[in-house]
């Protein structure tokens, strides 16, 4: 497999194509953004753990019958992946308020949800990537009801398998973002899973494990990302 031209740089990725059809590249760089790229910067090695806890996270799930993207990793940075046609939804799942979720509805952050909470977001940086719900995206021809049905029955099994697994690691699932595209017909999760796209909280002292420490300025964010994937692997 030989790695081509680049095709796509987002804000923590770029995309390269293959001599395979069927196969990208995926590099994880250390660049961070918030506020829909208000707030800029960089996390040292940021990439290289993202790389590694979305691999892990995907090769979790693929035992437990979930399939995604993933093929394998290639290096410290760089994962291939199935080509996807990507669904413009991106899916939030919430199990305690948190965020956005605590500002719009005036919870107070960290009150446990009593039941998981589905959100929908169109993926589009010009309009910052708004919350939409099942009737814009039958407007929006984004997806049909079956693949939302199914893509939001994938989101939750994710939710059930991650914070069982999570839990014995002493580390609170509080929210995340999925992505799903479309392969020969078949729908997978894809993008990755990682501190950049979920909200880790430590289960004891409730210390955030996350991007929210970048989006915050509350510092020690690199050392937030080693210790989930020191909490995960084991590995120091």
């Amino acid at each position: 497999m030989q790695k081509l031209e680049m095709l796509y740089e987002g804000k923590a990725k770029q995309v390269f194509r293959t001599d395979n059809d069927d196969l990208y590249v995926v590099y994880f760089k250390d660049d961070a953004t918030a506020f829909n790229g208000q707030k800029k910067g960089t996390i040292t090695d940021k990439g290289v753990l993202n790389n590694k806890i979305s691999a892990f996270f995907f090769r979790l799930l693929a035992q437990h019958g979930v399939q995604s993207h993933f093929v394998e990793q290639l290096s410290e940075r760089e994962m291939l992946v199935k080509k996807l046609q990507i669904i413009p939804v991106e899916v939030v799942v919430r199990n305690i308020a948190a965020g956005s979720l605590a500002k719009r509805l005036g919870l107070a952050e960290g009150t446990p949800l009593p039941v998981t909470v589905l959100e929908y977001y169109y993926k589009s940086d010009e309009l910052g990537d708004p919350l939409i719900n099942d009737y814009h995206i039958a407007a929006l021809n984004l997806a049909t009801p079956q693949q939302m049905q199914q893509i939001s029955e994938v989101a939750l099994r994710v939710n059930q398998i991650l914070q069982q697994f999570l839990a014995d690691k002493k580390i609170i699932l509080v929210d995340y973002k999925l992505e799903f595209g479309l392969h020969k017909g078949e729908i997978l999760l894809g993008d990755e899973i990682s501190p950049d796209t979920c909200r880790f909280w430590d289960a004891d002292t409730r210390e955030k494990l996350d991007k929210d420490r970048f989006r915050r300025d509350l510092g020690s964010v690199e050392e937030a990302y080693q210790e989930v994937y020191r909490r995960l692997t084991g590995a120091s």
